[in-house]
């Protein structure tokens, strides 16, 4: 009969409570201090004499001196053999792995056994020895962790200087290799002690199993100094403790130590996990972090000098990666244990703990609490501020479609419609969505967060579908409701989002700036970008895009016929302003302008791609330009009672406009208010378009795009650096402008405004200069004799065209066929012609010849004729006016 091990009865000695076989026996036991005593059974008496000892699990009696273990007592007791008592302890015991070699020696002559393995058996049979250790299971409850849950989810263990017998002897090779590897890991000290020896072991266990750490804590009464109390595997640590729990919360709980980690797992509040002491924040930790999408970190350190002082580091820490931290406050020199041992109904008194954590946002600015108490040497600060905004447990997040997500503990609320409520409404009739990322169940139903019949509706369907309490979603929606109406009070975040330039890119910008030929490297880059030509057009609208940030910003209307390059040239200029200060449609209706919000436009650019789009929007667009306000009262619904009052709508300026368009008879009102550039529609300027868009497919057209997108980048940085200063002009009274028509009014302040932006784009080339003005100090650069010379040539070739009866292209037909008739040499007056004739000569489109005969026809520079079923035309113009676009009354002084 093959004999019972060792290591099997030592385990069942210790494992086995003696307490318990008396108590199965029917045996009364009565407490003595430490120890329990019975009657003893081997002799007669009538006062018990018969000590149980629970911490050593051993029996002694004074009366007639019987002694020994649990395996003794079965056998004295019950009159069994020793085989029979083992297998009557086994019984007891259920099956336990904790009596099986730790490792098998075919294992180890296989190699089979890696450093994961035997940690995971190690934690295993520290796991069977605390749940049958006494010892162990009165510290768990003396610290209130005697939570069977915390116990087998954690695999909480004890560590009870039993692990020897499950090895293999010493003078054995297999002993000696298996010690050898645990001595390599960290569970064997080099004497063959273990190195957690007398402590509780809290595992640190990764979501796929793996053992990565191993934390003790030494569980007896020896209060000398020299005791370790808090013991770890040796190197650095490794590992975040209940991590699967941190994927089902963005907020999450971090306290100091694992004890104080598991006091908050017990009273109900799961997503919690520890670090390795005060300054024990791991590269794990961070990463576990962002991997889950952490938000919001409570930070449950100890209240006393040192938990504080890490607390404020951390928070600094937490803010730079842009998660929100709050404090946790304990009472003066407590930490999480100490008060779950102290309050009667803990888990009320830890849910009122959390929902009083205090915002640390400014982590470098922070001031002490006031309930913090005074010391002789004073805490560390805790907490700045307070911010209403941030609400413990609670996360709001904006959506990529419009929709608020809030995640309140595990559930993470999705709400849609909310654009449609507005603050202080009566109603908030929304859809929301509720999962419990725990258990992956969703629910979605329409509520009235303002209706409590509404949300207690919802609560209770959504409660069966998830599985949880009415209470538990009321609450939440609560919390839901008061997350909402607080991100409703705040002001809306209306700041564009502008990139943040490096040093290099800066100085590549103010280089640009600065260059004494800055409108000839725009133009150069300009063309650069894939433009062919249209210097003149391309300056103008570069310069009219940078009067945005002048009072009476200038505005332009490209006009061409169709496919002329017209959106070209407009895509060219808008592309090197800031994406943030432009706003870009294809049409606008009536009303939308009204809408954009107060100062949504103020000093922006306002692009539409063509003019037949804002048809509708043409007055409004009027109206901005000239008053640099718009104000619109409308009919609508008082949010508070329902009843129909007049609300105002007011959209501020300045703002730039720039408009294209492919009809000849603009708007005049509309006309007046802009620089008018036409396209160039010359062959010559169509065949170097031809040119470019043949070496755009070859290896120099690949380089010039990369070169685009530098340029690009580099005008954008510029622009950001632009400042919008007062320009005042020296010279203004030296000025002259034409004044035969009455619309020269504004034509004047359009050359006036030229100058003024050509000099702000000279700004980083300017003295900055100040004046004083009833107690305000006014900064202003002046206009310089440059900006005018260069104003003017831009005035000649743009207001001369715009001051012209007929537009460009009606021009250039009338001197073509003004030509020809010259070549035929007869005279004007005989010399009738068809279009058909007319296009054959010209080489124009028919439906273009059309339209601009017609205007000709109007104005009175042709005559027509009838000649039976066609029509002939006869040139009445002398040429007394010429090509050549002039402006008169300009000077340079």
């Amino acid at each position: 009969m093959a004999r019972i091990p060792d290591a099997e009865l030592q385990h069942l000695k210790t494992s086995v409570s003696l307490v318990a076989i008396i108590e199965q026996q029917g045996r009364q036991l009565f407490k003595r201090g430490k120890d329990m005593i019975v009657l003893c059974p081997f002799h007669q008496e009538k006062t018990p004499s018969m000590v149980i000892t629970p911490a050593k699990n051993l029996y002694h009696c004074f009366g007639c001196d019987a002694g020994g273990s649990v395996l003794d007592w079965v056998m004295q007791t019950e009159g069994l053999s020793l085989r029979h008592a083992v297998e009557r302890l086994r019984a007891v015991l259920g099956h336990n792995p904790a009596v099986e070699p730790l490792v098998q020696p075919e294992e180890l002559a296989s190699d089979a056994i890696g450093q994961q393995v035997l940690l995971s058996r190690v934690v295993a049979f520290y796991h069977h020895t605390l749940l049958n250790a006494p010892e162990a299971q009165a510290y768990l409850s003396k610290r209130r962790l005697n939570h069977p849950e915390l116990v087998a989810q954690f695999k909480l263990g004890f560590a009870n200087r039993t692990l020897g017998y499950r090895l293999p002897p010493k003078k054995v090779k297999a002993g000696e290799e298996i010690r050898r590897r645990l001595q390599a890991i960290g569970v064997l000290r080099e004497n063959g002690r273990e190195h957690l020896r007398g402590s509780l072991v809290v595992p640190v266990i990764g979501a796929e199993g793996q053992v990565h750490e191993l934390y003790g804590r030494k569980i007896g009464d020896d209060q000398r100094q020299s005791i370790i109390r808090h013991l770890y595997l040796p190197g650095a640590h490794q590992g975040v403790w209940n991590e699967a729990a941190l994927g089902a919360s963005r907020t999450l709980i971090l306290c100091e130590s694992l004890i104080d980690a598991m006091s908050f797992w017990v009273t109900g509040q799961r997503n919690v996990t520890a670090a390795y002491g005060v300054n024990g924040v791991t590269a794990d930790h961070w990463q576990a972090f962002e991997q889950h999408g952490i938000k919001q970190v409570l930070i449950a350190f100890d209240n006393d000098t040192a938990g504080n002082d890490a607390a404020v580091k951390l928070a600094a820490e937490l803010v730079a990666k842009g998660i929100t931290p709050l404090r946790v406050v304990f009472p003066p020199e407590q930490d999480a244990n100490g008060y779950l041992c102290q309050m009667a109904e803990p888990e009320s008194a830890f849910a009122l703990l959390l929902e009083s954590a205090v915002p640390m946002q400014d982590a470098a600015g922070m001031v002490a609490l006031a309930r913090q108490t005074p010391e002789p040497e004073p805490a560390s600060p805790l907490a700045a501020d307070p911010a209403p905004s941030v609400t413990p447990n609670v996360v709001c997040e904006s959506g990529e479609h419009g929709e608020l997500r809030v995640s309140v503990g595990t559930l993470q609320w999705c709400l849609r419609g909310l654009g449609a409520v507005k603050a202080g409404s009566v109603a908030m009739k929304i859809n929301a969505q509720v999962l419990d990322r725990q258990s992956g169940v969703l629910f979605a139903d329409g509520v009235d967060l303002m209706s409590g019949r509404s949300r207690n509706s919802y609560a209770r369907l959504a409660a069966a579908e998830l599985g949880l309490t009415e209470g538990d979603i009321r609450r939440a929606l609560g919390q839901v409701l008061l997350a909402v109406e607080q991100g409703q009070q705040q002001p809306a975040d209306t700041a564009p989002n502008v990139p943040e330039m490096g040093i290099a890119e800066r100085e590549a910008a103010l280089a640009l700036l600065q260059d004494p030929y800055l409108t000839a490297r725009i133009t150069t880059d300009l063309a650069a970008c894939g433009v062919v030509g249209e210097s003149t057009n391309l300056l103008a609208g570069y310069l009219a895009a940078v009067s945005r940030k002048l009072p009476k910003p200038l505005a332009v209307l490209i006009q061409s016929s169709s496919a002329a390059g017209k959106s070209s040239l407009m895509d060219a200029v808008l592309n090197l302003m800031p994406e943030e200060e432009r706003i870009q449609y294809s049409a606008m209706t009536g009303q939308s302008l009204f809408y954009l919000g107060e100062t949504n436009l103020q000093h922006k650019i306002l692009a539409i791609a063509e003019e037949e789009g804002v048809r509708q929007a043409a007055y409004a667009l009027k109206l901005l330009q000239s008053d640099g306000e718009l104000t619109m009262a409308s009919t609508g619904k008082d949010e508070a009672t329902g009843n129909l009052v007049t609300k105002s709508y007011t959209v501020k300026g300045p703002v730039m406009l720039m408009l294209t368009t492919t009809a000849i008879d603009v708007d005049e009102e509309l006309l007046n208010r802009c620089l008018v550039l036409t396209v160039n529609e010359s062959r010559e300027q169509t065949e170097a378009i031809h040119a470019l868009q043949r070496q755009k497919q070859t290896l120099a057209g690949l380089l010039a795009e990369n070169e685009r997108e530098y340029l690009t980048q580099l005008h954008q940085n510029a622009q950001r650096l632009l400042k919008p200063l007062n320009v005042v002009n020296p010279y203004a009274h030296q000025l002259t402008f034409m004044s035969d028509k009455t619309r020269t009014r504004r034509d004047h302040m359009k050359y006036l405004t030229l100058i003024q932006s050509i000099a702000l784009l000279h700004q980083y080339q300017r003295d900055i200069k100040t004046a004083e003005h009833r107690g305000k100090t006014l900064e202003y650069i002046e206009v310089s004799k440059d900006d005018i010379k260069l104003a003017n040539q831009l005035a000649h070739e743009i207001l001369g065209r715009t001051l012209d009866e007929m537009p460009p292209q009606t021009r250039k037909l009338l001197l073509l066929i003004q030509g020809w008739v010259k070549e035929s040499g007869q005279p004007r007056h005989e010399m009738l012609f068809t279009r058909k004739q007319l296009r054959d000569a010209v080489q124009w489109g028919d439906t273009q010849l059309k339209v601009h005969l017609s205007r000709l026809v109007e104005m009175e520079y042709l005559l027509l004729h009838r000649r039976g079923l066609t029509f002939v035309y006869e040139l009445l113009f002398d040429g007394a006016d010429s090509d050549t676009s002039h402006l008169s009354g300009l000077i340079v002084p």
